[in-house]
């Protein structure tokens, strides 16, 4: 029983993580797809087209994958057009939100959305009323090789366009202005640095704190609920989590 036990749990785990892997593959081919219709499929001609191919190899999309979301984008291929969808909301403790979604289908992710913050404890916010909260800022995440003194990489940082940077462990999250992501994150390359992200994003102004268990189990449920539907790809929120979540 012991071993079948163990393989179940090996199995759902594998099934959770193959999940986690195609949600982010299909986020990237959309993102692709949404940066070749706009600027064109030639991405030496359409820096947008790029950059977002760049992110998708980073996350290892497969060359299939990614000819096919510039094909949907010029048209090559039929398809219901994406579209970029930012939606404002509340959540557990007056905590706010921001989240983004892509979608061939408006009103479906609407819908789904709308539904998943008011049962998970939120409430959908009017337009601007939680944005004023964020500012859009470039945001770069990496795992830094333990050979990196992290002091003489803090100033090449600065003068390449850091604003604003934390480092835990071996992890470090900088901050940039909208354009200046782009050379942080090939600078942390060089340096063997691996990426987990690096794009734009929305920065809280001021974050709010989350002290006690109760709450940030509430927040980190919310957070994980909205996330899992097919159409949000990113989800934002000014809530700090001052303790460990409990599992």
């Amino acid at each position: 029983m012991s071993g079948h036990s163990k393989w179940a749990n090996i199995r759902v785990k594998k099934t959770a993580q193959d999940a986690k892997r195609g949600k982010v593959f299909t986020r990237h081919a959309r993102l692709i797809e949404i940066a070749a219709r706009s600027g064109g499929g030639d991405p030496v001609m359409n820096p947008t087209l790029r950059t977002a191919i760049e992110n998708a190899k980073e996350d290892s999309v497969p060359n299939a994958n990614i000819e096919r979301a510039i094909q949907k984008g010029t048209g090559a291929l039929k398809g219901e057009a994406m579209q970029e969808m930012v939606f404002e909301a509340y959540g557990p403790a007056g905590t706010a939100y921001i989240i983004e979604c892509l979608s061939d289908n408006r009103n479906r992710t609407i819908a789904n959305v709308k539904l998943l913050i008011s049962k998970h404890g939120g409430r959908v916010a009017e337009g601007g009323a939680v944005a004023w909260m964020f500012e859009r800022k470039g945001l770069v995440i990496a795992e830094l090789p333990v050979s990196i003194p992290v002091d003489d990489l803090e100033l090449e940082l600065i003068d390449l366009g850091a604003e604003d940077f934390a480092v835990g462990g071996n992890v470090i999250r900088v901050v940039t202005s909208m354009t200046d992501w782009s050379k942080v994150r090939d600078a942390l390359k060089k340096k063997n640095a691996t990426i987990d992200s690096a794009g734009l994003s929305y920065i809280p102004k001021q974050k709010v704190p989350v002290n006690d268990t109760a709450t940030a189990d509430k927040v980190a449920s919310f957070i994980e609920a909205i996330e899992e539907d097919d159409d949000v790809s990113e989800v934002h929120t000014n809530a700090e989590v001052l303790l460990a979540v409990a599992a």
